[in-house]
């Protein structure tokens, strides 16, 4: 698997062409390499501050999100790594509360593509072993580090004693990876697939997970044990009774807290699940307040994003616009629960070809006006045609999303939706980058 990215800063981008040749050696799985880099550079994942590990399907990126803004809040100093970035590759390492800067970007990754010389390292590694740096060199109170791919093998497990993990939704995706046939692994798909995240568990750390069904539930529960990590599992070990506020209660004692800002029912869960995150460790403390005040500011674009005034959204003056992500299942439904009750509106989509052309059509099925398929950008995608039997609606395909939005019907919103690469372009033409 591979990721693309580009610069204005000609040193970075110097380096991101060196990056967007490599490749991960087919057949090839495992830690090996990254630790024989990291080897190479002196181990700085062994001596980073306190590190919060989040894994999932769905909302451990909003995990992070809320994690970062209820630390801030306390008035820590965060360091913070997240994937994939949206526009600019510098959104994947937030150093000290800040997005990394060009000039210290480009000589990073020069100094990890250097040392990677005869170990032919993926994208994904050189990009952790570049995050593990940065954070070793420059002091702060504590790491918020999201995985990439799965967990078992993603490059951020080579951390060996995080102060916490913690796994969101569980769901179906990536499966030419993560269900990819392997003796002593689960067959059931949920059930791999929560091995798979679970398998961020170290001994002795806590693993705070959501609640799940019972075959991956089982899964969770299993492969913790068999690593020697203690499980603390909503609904038996923490509770979170979302109303109009988020009632959470554990061992420690209960909280009302607010629900988050950022739009969608399920934000609150994942917002939950930070919370628990931090009252079952022990590094750094976190008083209600400051998680309050977290919870109302984190901020995590292309998640059911509203655009704001801009290019795009010009093309189609006086009508909200939507934005997400969103490219499986699980997302879809929770597009659609936050959307229920509204007008039914215009879809937009660009889904990358391995993805279910029905995950996101299927879920909104009766919500739709018109159905418009475009590129997704610097990848294969779906043809118009593979979205057929998910929409009783003709499907019109258009060369960019704006020819898309600028040929919608005169009346309803709009909704672009089915890639994060289609989602970051969408928020660089509408000059609205993340910072």
């Amino acid at each position: 698997m591979r990721d693309f990215a580009i610069s204005d800063h000609p040193g970075v981008q110097a380096q991101l062409d060196r990056l967007g040749a490599l490749s991960l050696p087919s057949g090839r799985y495992g830690l090996e390499t990254v630790r024989g880099l990291l080897a190479r550079l002196g181990n700085p994942e062994g001596s980073l501050p306190p590190v919060l590990h989040v894994a999932g399907t769905n909302g451990k990126g909003s995990t992070c999100a809320y994690l970062r803004a209820m630390l801030e809040a306390e008035g820590l100093i965060v360091h913070a790594a997240t994937k994939p970035h949206l526009v600019r590759y510098n959104e994947r390492i937030r150093v000290a509360g800040k997005l990394i800067e060009d000039d210290h970007l480009a000589a990073l990754l020069k100094e990890v593509l250097d040392a990677g010389a005869g170990l032919d390292p993926s994208f994904f590694e050189v990009t952790t072993v570049a995050t593990f740096l940065a954070f070793h060199r420059i002091p702060a109170d504590v790491c918020v580090i999201e995985t990439g791919l799965g967990g078992r093998l993603d490059a951020t497990n080579v951390l060996a004693a995080p102060a916490v993990c913690g796994i969101a939704t569980l769901g179906i995706d990536h499966e030419a990876f993560l269900l990819a046939p392997e003796p002593g692994t689960p067959e059931e798909p949920l059930a791999r697939i929560a091995f798979e995240k679970a398998s961020i568990a170290k001994p002795g750390v806590p693993l705070v997970t959501q609640s799940y069904a019972p075959s991956p539930l089982a899964s969770v529960l299993a492969t913790a044990s068999g690593i020697g990590a203690p499980v603390m599992l909503r609904g038996r070990d923490w509770w979170a009774d979302v109303r109009e506020t988020i009632h959470y209660r554990d061992a420690l004692g209960e909280l009302d807290l607010p629900l988050p800002a950022l739009p969608g029912a399920h934000q609150a869960d994942n917002a939950a699940l930070a919370v628990a995150m931090l009252r079952h460790q022990s590094a750094v403390t976190v008083s209600g307040e400051a998680m309050a005040r977290g919870i109302r500011s984190a901020r995590w674009p292309a998640r059911l994003q509203r655009l704001g005034p801009g290019p795009l959204t010009a093309l189609v003056p006086g009508r909200t616009v939507w934005l997400d992500g969103g490219h499986n299942r699980d997302a879809g439904i929770a597009i659609a629960r936050h959307l229920a009750g509204a007008p039914p509106l215009h879809i937009v989509m660009g889904m990358l070809a391995n993805k279910d052309p029905g995950a996101i059509l299927a879920p909104l099925a009766g919500r739709a006006l018109s159905v418009a398929i475009v590129p997704a950008p610097g990848h294969d995608a779906h043809k118009p045609e593979d979205f057929a039997p998910f929409t009783p609606l003709p499907i019109a395909s258009f060369a960019s999303v704006a020819e898309a939005l600028a040929a919608l019907p005169p009346q309803g919103d709009a909704l672009i939706v089915g890639s994060l690469y289609l989602a970051g372009e969408v928020l660089r033409l509408n000059a609205e980058l993340p910072d």
